[in-house]
């Protein structure tokens, strides 16, 4: 699932580059970073919610 959501992000930032996604606060091709900060959270979530 992690994997899933990984690559789904991941072609948002691409998406993103080449045409904005016109979302709240994704308005220029600069705000890709945004997509990966929360990329970097949903990762962090899923370490912390998956069991040991």
């Amino acid at each position: 699932m992690a994997k899933a959501i990984s690559l789904v992000l991941l072609l948002a930032m691409i998406v993103q580059i080449i045409r904005p996604l016109g979302l709240p606060g994704l308005k220029r091709r600069g705000d890709f970073w945004k997509i990966a900060l929360i990329a970097i959270a949903v990762m962090m979530l899923t370490v912390l919610i998956r069991p040991a």
